[in-house]
């Protein structure tokens, strides 16, 4: 008896995620009252209670059921012994292809950046936003300065801006293409601006470099 109560808990706790996914995405986290999350996910409002502290705290559980393809990129890259940039490239396409391919990451995705306001009852999200960028900054900027080192290279720029700019580049191509996924491809768009910001940089890839010679053959 305890286990099926335990197991009902649960269920009840991942319907009401799944719900603020859903009302989250369609009409967005400010509008989206906790009764109409409980309404949607067919509970009380009182099982909310039970399970989360505030929406805030809602929506934190909301976005630790997925790790976010920036999130899940640097934490590979940060762990394998391979060229800094070949395995931030490879987990970076990996990162774009589960974004393409996985409604809900793509779901939540669109929620935590076009679909959240930071206002104040909203303080642990944006601390939580921050975080994330940070390390990821953070694992970033490793990566270009051993990278930078292994190529006997001068970066034009400090490394935590190049990594910030990296970021960015990243995060925001994301950004532009959940506003219109058939404007472009995610994947080869991604890995193409990639090379060229790593070719801003000062560094030169082999595939750069074979790129280039079909370009000019052709």
């Amino acid at each position: 008896m305890v286990r099926r109560t335990k197991e009902e808990a649960q269920a009840t706790r991942h319907r009401l995620l799944d719900a603020a996914e859903v009302l989250f995405q369609s009409q967005g986290v400010s509008q989206t009252s906790l009764q109409q999350i409980a309404q949607q996910a067919g509970a009380t409002r009182g099982a909310i209670y039970w399970h989360f502290k505030d929406k805030a705290d809602l929506f934190n559980a909301m976005m630790e059921r997925v790790t976010l393809p920036l999130e899940a990129a640097t934490r590979e890259a940060s762990t394998t012994g391979e060229d800094p940039l070949a395995a931030i490239e490879r987990v970076m396409v990996q990162a774009l292809s589960l974004m393409v391919s996985d409604p809900q990451v793509r779901r939540v995705f669109e929620v935590a950046t076009l679909k959240v306001e930071y206002t104040s009852d909203m303080d642990a999200v944006l601390q939580r936003h921050r975080s994330a960028r940070n390390e990821c900054v953070v694992d970033f900027g490793n990566a270009l300065q051993h990278a930078a080192r292994q190529a006997d290279i001068q970066l034009p720029i400090p490394v935590k801006t190049a990594a910030y700019g990296l970021h960015a580049v990243i995060s925001g191509l994301i950004q532009d293409w959940l506003l219109e996924p058939e404007a472009f491809d995610l994947v080869p768009a991604g890995r193409h601006i990639f090379r060229v910001y790593l070719a801003g940089l000062g560094f030169e890839r082999p595939s750069m470099v074979v790129d280039a010679a079909c370009k000019a053959a052709a």
